[in-house]
């Protein structure tokens, strides 16, 4: 009796605490749910797997602010299930054998379990697979929520026993309509009569990123530093500015959106989109990525998608590198748009990076072919004696600055592994290098050939 009079006394004392918005607003049933239509509208199948109390283990991955804890809580008040609530940031491997004997026990007397996990990317490869045998056998029904993508932070073996559920930003339009709830709804500010610009939701909106937690407490913001005009509270515009001057950008260096950024630099170069190239350097730099690491990526694009093509987009990136090493931000930001905007522009190829693939498939598949002869290099009498180096021929002491000297091994002669496409000065490579082959060809078959063959 005790223990239940200190939990009354202390949810007695929480009552009077003052909650933000975001958590007094927090929808209760689905049809006060924003957003997630794709999964939650009418006919929907998580919907439909919901109203009718048939969840089963899921992951519901999206960004920040977006329900997904507040879509387990939904769960809970709708399930004829034991519903226990767990955070993997303050729990361990002792808490988690404490929750799964509860759910046995459950099981025991013919309960269903579901276990709630926010922020389950944070649980070790150890603690995740403490939950698998429980989910296996049904003891329970696990619901784990994440912003990090489940295919690198969940075990694959725990994965492929829950259906990844992908919730989604809120568009602009359901978190106005949230917020302007907000402002009716007793549990808000209805009781307050506050008058904003139907303009300034937008603003907030496109502030919020799609995050219904951040507009809910940017609009708080604006409202308790509203200005009183009779028995009401005005949100002017000034106000609204000066709760949103500084915005810090959506971004986890270590994070799925660290991979997408990169890939959006990436992908605008490649394509030769200069503009786009730019904006997505300028979002990874302004949210704090090291430009260093930025620059590694401008260099090795250089040789992957030009090479040849053009040998200044090497040497352009190399030196990008270097004055980010010099100076760092803000003042490298410059330097490294410069590569960008270069690399963007040149002709592409990539010519050296399959034929890197190419040969590397060679290797692995070929790892014991000898080197010829030939081409080996004799320090010791004893190597003179096995022929090591017999019949060597020097390029430099030929008028051609060639020789047909075979240098691959016998098994894989006549491969092809660098085949320039003719973009750019790859052009002038191409034709050079079939005229070099076939000047080859032509002195081995003993035919004549024309004694420059560049």
């Amino acid at each position: 009796m005790r223990e239940a009079g200190v939990l009354e006394q202390m949810s007695l004392f929480e009552n009077h605490m003052p909650q933000p918005l975001a958590a007094r607003l927090r929808p209760q049933s689905l049809d006060e749910y924003a957003g997630q239509e794709h999964l939650l509208g009418k006919g929907k199948v998580l919907r439909r797997l919901i109203e009718s109390d048939q969840v089963s283990s899921m992951i519901f991955w999206g960004p920040p602010g977006v329900g997904k804890t507040t879509l387990a809580r939904i769960i809970a008040n709708r399930t004829k299930s034991v519903f226990l609530d767990f955070s993997a940031v303050t729990s361990g491997i002792k808490e988690i054998r404490a929750v799964m004997q509860q759910a046995e026990n459950n099981r025991r007397y013919g309960e269903r379990t579901i276990v709630f996990i926010d922020e389950i990317h944070r649980f070790n490869k150890a603690q995740q697979d403490a939950f698998l045998p429980f989910v296996e056998k049904g003891s329970i029904i696990l619901i784990g929520a994440t912003t990090e993508n489940p295919s690198f932070e969940i075990n694959s073996a725990l994965l492929s026993r829950c259906k990844v559920f992908v919730l989604q930003a809120l568009k602009r339009e359901d978190l106005v309509c949230l917020m302007q709830r907000a402002i009716a709804d007793p549990r808000g500010f209805g009781n307050l009569r506050v008058s904003m610009e139907p303009q300034l939701y937008e603003v907030i909106a496109d502030f919020a990123n799609g995050d219904a937690r951040t507009a809910l407490s940017t609009l708080e913001m604006a409202v308790l530093n509203g200005e009183t005009s009779g028995d009401g509270i005005v949100v002017s515009k000034g106000v609204l500015e000066q709760c949103t001057s500084k915005k810090s950008l959506l971004y986890d260096k270590k994070g799925e959106e660290h991979y997408n950024l990169i890939s959006a630099l990436h992908k605008s170069m490649r394509n030769s989109d200069p503009d786009a190239a730019v904006y997505w350097l300028a979002r990874m730099l302004e949210a704090g990525e090291d430009p260093l690491y930025v620059a590694r990526r401008v260099v090795r694009f250089a040789s992957e998608d030009i090479g040849l093509a053009d040998p200044q987009a090497l040497q352009q990136a190399v030196a990008a590198y270097q004055a980010c090493h010099f100076l760092g931000m803000p003042e490298c930001s410059v330097h490294l748009t410069q590569a960008v905007v270069y690399v963007s522009l040149a002709p592409k190829s990539n010519a050296l990076y399959m034929a890197y693939e190419r040969a590397k498939k060679d290797a692995a598949e070929q790892l014991s072919e000898p080197v010829p002869l030939v081409i080996r290099n004799a320090p010791t009498k004893l190597m003179e004696e096995l022929s090591y180096g017999e019949g060597y021929e020097y390029a430099h002491d030929t008028a051609e600055k060639l020789t047909a000297m075979q240098c691959l091994p016998d098994a894989l002669l006549g491969r092809s592994y660098y085949q320039p496409d003719g973009q750019g000065m790859e052009a002038e490579l191409k034709e050079r290098l079939e005229r070099i082959k076939e000047w080859k060809q032509r002195m081995k078959s003993g035919r004549s050939f024309p004694k420059d063959p560049g």
